[in-house]
């Protein structure tokens, strides 16, 4: 890790401290403020390592899609909301891109995520009401991007994969069924160390 690596790693670790002290004090501008650089941390911490190779590339695509879907989540509109899913749906398709390049995912990892993502479908499924499309389209992708992660041997890859994945469950609870503090103090941390061990595996 060269001196700038280190600079944008620090830069993320004090973003995500603020950003979950304006969740906590429910600061709207703060959290905003922190989230977007927060994102634009994992995106610099990526380039700083260089980007070298099909596979940089397209980690550093998923990044920078994530990164756009931060963004549009910060508005609470149902197209905001829509626009930001796609965002991520392509994403994971650019994470699942790179990780089958590097990874020899097995069919008992296929087997684990696809009765995990049976049983928190089945949990979100009665909430979901006009979202049932989109969400399942959703867990699709983001289902076979871990599957494809876990097969990678680079631990940073199949750990940023999945807690990328565990991340999201907690964004599906606040948005669908239960709206409350908890959802974001535990994703927020989940997904911006995911998306951190994502961006350093591309050195």
């Amino acid at each position: 890790m060269n001196e700038w690596s280190g600079l944008w790693l620090g830069w993320g670790g004090l973003s995500l401290l603020g950003l979950l002290w304006a969740e906590w004090r429910q600061r709207r501008a703060l959290r905003a403020l922190f989230k977007v650089l927060c994102s634009l941390g994992f995106l610099f911490f990526a380039l700083s390592q260089g980007l070298e190779g099909w596979f940089a590339r397209l980690v550093f695509t998923g990044l920078l899609l994530s990164a756009v879907g931060d963004v549009l989540l910060l508005f609470r509109s149902n197209r905001a909301f829509l626009a930001g899913l796609a965002a991520f749906l392509l994403a994971h398709l650019a994470y699942l891109g790179a990780f089958v390049q590097v990874g020899s995912p097995s069919p008992g990892s296929l087997l684990l995520v696809l009765l995990g993502g049976y049983f928190w479908l089945r949990w979100l499924w009665p909430h979901l009401a006009g979202w049932r499309g989109p969400v399942l389209a959703y867990a699709v992708v983001i289902s076979l991007m871990l599957w494809a992660g876990l097969g990678v041997p680079q631990s940073q890859v199949w750990l940023g994969a999945l807690l990328f994945y565990l991340s999201d469950l907690l964004v599906a609870r606040e948005r669908f069924v239960v709206q409350e503090s908890l959802n974001p103090l535990l994703g927020l941390p989940l997904y911006y160390v995911a998306q951190y061990l994502l961006a350093g595996a591309v050195r």
